[in-house]
């Protein structure tokens, strides 16, 4: 079983997370300039074995997409044919960074390296990885059986 990566999109960089080996729990990895994305992940996945991507998905308190889409969709579909066939999944990121933020409070992180958007964004994106892995766990608890 190979690991799962999840992107928090931004027009400037973006934060990237993982998942151990066992998918048990997500990391925050790095986060990279915008035009490196593609790049990074490519190396990544070459290197470590991923078997999916998750990407937040910016949406709208009343759930329809978010004006962000217009600039990820491009640079999503982009990435899709480079790392085919490692499929890219879309998941709600509504709030993340919110409890990105609340996280570093509660974890005693400095009011300096909480400003430290490169931060924000990796935190975000393993609160994306953490809520996906989640959300699958419930499924499959709601099939009959399991």
């Amino acid at each position: 079983m190979g690991r799962l990566m999840a992107i928090d999109f931004g027009r400037r960089r973006c934060g990237i997370a993982v998942t151990d080996s066992l998918r048990l729990v997500a990391n925050p990895l790095e986060t990279v300039e915008t035009g490196r994305l593609a790049d990074f992940v490519r190396a990544y996945i070459a290197a470590e074995g991923v078997d999916a991507v998750v990407v937040g998905r910016p949406r709208q308190m009343d759930g329809s997409d978010s004006e962000c889409m217009r600039y990820l969709t491009p640079a999503i579909n982009r990435l899709r044919k480079l790392i085919a066939p490692v499929p890219v999944i879309f998941f709600d990121e509504r709030f993340t960074s919110v409890l990105a933020h609340k996280a570093m409070l509660d974890g005693g992180m400095k009011k300096m390296a909480r400003r430290d958007k490169a931060v924000v964004d990796r935190i975000s994106a393993s609160i994306i990885l953490n809520d996906y892995l989640s959300s699958r766990q419930a499924a499959e608890d709601a099939v009959p059986g399991n």
